[in-house]
C-alpha cells in the first residue's frame, strides 16, 4: 500500500503545478550546522570525482551511495527498537523510520540497477571511477550515517535532504538539457517491470526518477520536523 502511495504521488508530481507545489513545502527549511557542513562536503567531493555536469555515469555513482543512509538508519533502528521495546512512543518512532527506510532503498536500488545498465550502454561505466569508488565511500557512508543517526536523528535526516535536493536538482536540469533527445529513446530494462515502475522512453523514466528524489527530499524533511 505505500508502495503504490509513492507511485500514484510520482505520477501526480509528472503535473508542473503539482511539483511547483509540492517542491515549494520544503524549499527553504532550516538545516543545521553540521549537516550543512558534511553536505557541502559530499557534493563538493562528487562534483570533484565526476564533474558539474550530469551524465548517466554520474547518476549511477550517485545512486550506489543513495542507498546507503536508508540501510543505516533501517539497521540502527531494528538496533534500538530492541533496546526500547518498552517505550511506546520511542518504538512507533523508530517503527516509523524503518518503515521509510525500507521503501526508500528499495527506490533507490530500482534507480541504481537502472541507471547502471544505461551508464554502460552509452559506455560511462568504468570500474574504477564508477563502481570502485562509490563502493569505497559507501563503506564509510554506512558507519557515518548510522553514528550521526545515534546521536542525532535529526541531522541525519537533514543531510539526506540535502543529497536528495542535490540529486533532484541534478536529474532536473538533465531532463530541461536533453528533453527532446530522452524521449526518442525506448527503455527496455527488466528491473523496472520487477519493480513495478512503468515508463517507455528515458524521458519518462528520468522524469520519475527525478519525482523519486523530490519525495526523498521531503519525506526527510518532514520526518527531520519530528524531532525537536
Amino acid at each position: 500500500m505505500k508502495e503504490n502511495k509513492h507511485e500514484q504521488l510520482v505520477t501526480a508530481l509528472c503535473d508542473p503545478d503539482n511539483l511547483c507545489a509540492y517542491k515549494a513545502t520544503y524549499d527553504n527549511i532550516e538545516i543545521g550546522l553540521i549537516p550543512r557542513f558534511l553536505g557541502k562536503c559530499l557534493v563538493f567531493t562528487g562534483t570533484l570525482l565526476y564533474g558539474d555536469k550530469p551524465t548517466y555515469g554520474k547518476f549511477k555513482s550517485i545512486e550506489v551511495i543513495a542507498r546507503i543512509p536508508y540501510q543505516s538508519w533501517e539497521v540502527m533502528s531494528y538496533m534500538l527498537l530492541t533496546a526500547c521495546y518498552s517505550n511506546e512512543k520511542k518504538a512507533i518512532e523508530l517503527a516509523k523510520t524503518s518503515e521509510f527506510s525500507r521503501t526508500a532503498q528499495d527506490n533507490e536500488t530500482m534507480h541504481v540497477v537502472v541507471l547502471a545498465q544505461l551508464a554502460k550502454r552509452y559506455d560511462q561505466d568504468t570500474f574504477l571511477l564508477h563502481t570502485f569508488v562509490p563502493l569505497v565511500f559507501s563503506f564509510f557512508y554506512f558507519f557515518a550515517s548510522a553514528v550521526l543517526y545515534l546521536f542525532s536523528p535529526r541531522s541525519a535526516l537533514e543531510l539526506n535532504y540535502l543529497f536528495e535536493k542535490h540529486a533532484y536538482e541534478q536529474y532536473d536540469r538533465f531532463i530541461e538539457e536533453n528533453a527532446e533527445d530522452l524521449k526518442k529513446k525506448p527503455v527496455m530494462i527488466e528491473y523496472l517491470n520487477f519493480y513495478g515502475r512503468n515508463v517507455i522512453s528515458e524521458y519518462e523514466l528520468f522524469r520519475s526518477i527525478r519525482n523519486d528524489e523530490l519525495a526523498h527530499r521531503n519525506q526527510s524533511a518532514e520526518r527531520a520536523s519530528e524531532y525537536v
